[in-house]
């Protein structure tokens, strides 16, 4: 019995290198890409079950390696991350041949549930179903998103989001909206 293969592709590579163990640990073989074309090389190569695209990357978008990805290996199922709220480019996704997307922070188990339940993001049914995103869970994503690119370097990400240290450390010791 063959295991079952997915290819992950995103920029980050704390997410990817997480993701990748995780779904190993599910019986997975995983391909993991950061950029285009290395996705679109393992894709022609692999012929991957599954792929798990990155919405936004620093050279490409997620709709663009979908569009390439299909063309190598049509019967692969994408589900696209976004962590930029990107709702409209998502649905653009599906319209593409994506089975799904997902916000970021998304975990293994919500990513296989997103492949199981692909009826759920009709594009015509999503226009009604769907809750903005607060302020405070905006401001939350984007304060994560910077520290995590510095590397967890506080006093680099109070700069970079132009505010005072002790007032970033105030709010990271909130909980989560």
């Amino acid at each position: 019995m063959t295991r079952p293969t997915i290819l992950l592709v995103d920029d980050d590579d704390i997410l990817r290198n997480r993701l990748t163990r995780a779904f190993s640990s599910r019986g997975f073989d995983v391909y993991s890409a950061k950029t285009k074309e290395d996705a679109v090389t393992q894709a022609q190569e692999a012929q991957p079950d599954r792929a798990v695209l990155d919405l936004k990357m620093p050279e490409t978008s997620g709709i663009e390696v979908l569009k390439d990805l299909l063309k190598v290996s049509p019967l692969t199922q994408a589900v696209i991350l976004t962590g930029y709220g990107s709702i409209t480019n998502a649905v653009e996704a599906v319209r593409l041949g994506a089975v799904n997307y997902l916000t970021k922070p998304a975990d293994v188990d919500e990513i296989l549930a997103a492949f199981d339940n692909q009826e759920a993001v009709a594009p015509e049914s999503q226009g009604q179903s769907y809750n903005p995103q607060s302020l405070a869970e905006a401001e939350w994503e984007h304060i994560h998103r910077v520290l995590n690119d510095c590397g967890g370097n506080l006093s680099e990400a109070a700069r970079l989001l132009d505010i005072p240290r002790r007032t970033l450390q105030r709010k990271l010791k909130k909980l989560a909206p």
